[in-house]
């Protein structure tokens, strides 16, 4: 395994670190993309708007503190997205649905509330996002049967002894896999997801 490295949230405080700007496009394009479509962008306009989110990211990161008794950073992703949507609608001259609609401006004001369910969907649905991508992008880092062993010990949470027996492993071996993974994916994440 690669020696850690700082988590993505610090990396992004740099801008020249491409790598670091390359991962966070990849963990949230499509997460921003299908939450501009469910608030009402229509797919033509969504791809310029998820990179306007990730513009403000960019902008604002440097200046971002992670403090959790304060916010998270999926609150202030949130809050950005709310923000761009909305003026992606005003900008572009839209109504506001009808007084009483159940249309996008709603789910738009439930979204930004953040306390009622679709900000609790937003939180749960980011961070079980993250997560995914996250290990789609750290996977490279270890060995197959690394990676083999902390996705049954894992993700499918079978028993250390049964995936030692069905990789050729000893347990204790399969322990050190999966806590392995979940560090570097912890450290990865940190500051993201909590």
């Amino acid at each position: 395994m690669q020696t850690t490295s700082p988590s993505l949230l610090h990396r992004l405080r740099d801008r020249a670190d491409a790598d670091a700007w390359g991962r966070l496009a990849r963990v949230y394009t499509p997460l921003l993309l299908d939450w501009v479509q469910r608030l009402g962008v229509q797919p033509a306009d969504a791809d310029d708007l998820a990179q306007e989110v990730l513009a403000t990211v960019a902008r604002e990161v440097p200046v971002f503190e992670y403090d959790p008794s304060r916010g998270t950073f999926r609150g202030w992703l949130r809050v950005i997205l709310v923000n761009r949507v909305r003026h992606h609608r005003r900008a572009r001259g839209r109504a506001p649905d009808a007084a009483g609609g159940g249309g996008h401006d709603r789910l738009l004001a439930d979204l930004a509330d953040g306390r009622g369910d679709l900000g609790r969907e937003w939180d749960r649905g980011h961070d079980r996002h993250v997560v995914a991508r996250l290990l789609d992008l750290i996977r490279p880092e270890f060995q197959p049967a690394t990676w083999e062993a902390f996705r049954l010990a894992a993700v499918e949470d079978r028993p250390a002894a049964e995936v030692a027996a069905a990789l050729g492993l000893t347990p204790n071996a399969v322990r050190v896999a999966r806590c392995r993974v979940l560090a570097r994916l912890r450290q990865e994440a940190d500051g993201l997801t909590g």
